[in-house]
Order: C-alpha cells, then sequence, then structure tokens
C-alpha cells in the first residue's frame, strides 16, 4: 500500500526541491526562466526575512515526490490577507494517488487559518490536465484578468529610467 504524508518543509529539503523545481520549469519549459539556486530558496524560505512556506509530499514517509510554496498576500477588496500558490508540483510517476490534491488542501487550510479570503494561482493556459484538474476541485478560472511580469532585468531598467513629471 503506497501512503504519502505532507508536512512543512526543512531546510534538509531545500535540495530536493530545488531540483524538483528545475523538474517543474522542465515541463513547463521555462528552463531559460529559472535563476533560483539553493541559497536564495533557502533564504526566502527559512531566511531572517523569509517570504514564503513550503509543504513537502513524502512517498512511505521518505521519499520526496512533491512540493507547494506559497505567500501571503492581501486584497482591497476583500479586505483581508490571502494566500497565493507560487508552485505545485508532483512528480509524474506519484500523480493521480491525491498528492496535488492534498498539497493544495493544506495551503488553503493555512490560508484559512491565517483568516484568508483568497486562494489563487496560475497555470499555463496550455496545461489542459492541470486546468481539469483545478476546475474539478471547484476552481474558477479568472480569463478576463491578465498577467503582468518584469524579470529582473526589466525591473533594473524600469527603476533606472527617467521619469518625466508634468505639471
Amino acid at each position: 500500500m503506497t501512503s504519502f504524508i505532507i508536512s512543512l518543509a526543512t531546510q534538509a529539503d531545500v535540495p530536493t526541491i530545488l531540483k524538483l523545481i528545475h523538474a517543474l520549469a522542465e515541463f513547463e519549459q521555462l528552463e531559460q526562466e529559472l535563476e533560483v539556486t539553493e541559497n536564495s530558496l533557502r533564504e526566502g524560505l527559512f531566511g531572517q526575512d523569509a517570504v514564503a512556506r513550503a509543504l513537502v509530499a513524502r512517498m512511505n514517509g521518505s521519499e520526496l515526490v512533491g512540493y507547494a510554496i506559497f505567500y501571503r498576500t492581501f486584497s482591497t477588496f476583500v479586505g483581508r490577507s490571502g494566500i497565493f500558490l507560487d508552485d505545485l508540483y508532483v512528480l509524474p510517476a506519484f500523480r493521480g494517488l491525491g498528492i496535488g490534491r492534498a498539497l493544495l488542501s493544506r495551503v488553503a487550510r493555512i490560508g484559512v487559518e491565517l483568516g484568508g479570503g483568497r486562494f489563487e494561482w496560475i497555470t499555463l493556459r496550455w496545461n489542459e490536465n492541470a486546468l481539469r484538474f483545478y476546475r474539478s476541485i471547484g476552481a474558477s478560472v479568472m480569463n478576463e484578468w491578465a498577467l503582468l511580469r518584469m524579470n529582473s532585468n526589466e525591473v533594473h531598467n524600469l527603476i533606472s529610467a527617467k521619469v518625466k513629471v508634468v505639471a
């Protein structure tokens, strides 16, 4: 019988989470976007100014086969905090066992315990399996919203640009 355990990640999990992040980037064909290092991931999850948390899924109590990374947000429309799921990944060989749903459920529970009013995440439009899964658990696809992003170079260009002030 296969069993899995969902728990908060520890610093010892960082190298394996990083490998899974690389696997996710490869699957999403976004390897060129990766800037994360073991040190930056450790700092982001466990450093003095940690900005995110992670859950891990272990099969039979040992093998790390999935993870979820999330952080708090704030909604002016709701007037309270929420949770943003940055990554959810389960190794392909372990999909269909309820691990993804269990990770999502645990993140949602953490959000509720923190008084949150929203649980949000994004997925690639071409990832039909993910979209089907998320719809099956009651998630709404927000087609009217556009995700905007600047990479670190674009951010530096923005902050170094001369701004013309019109009085």
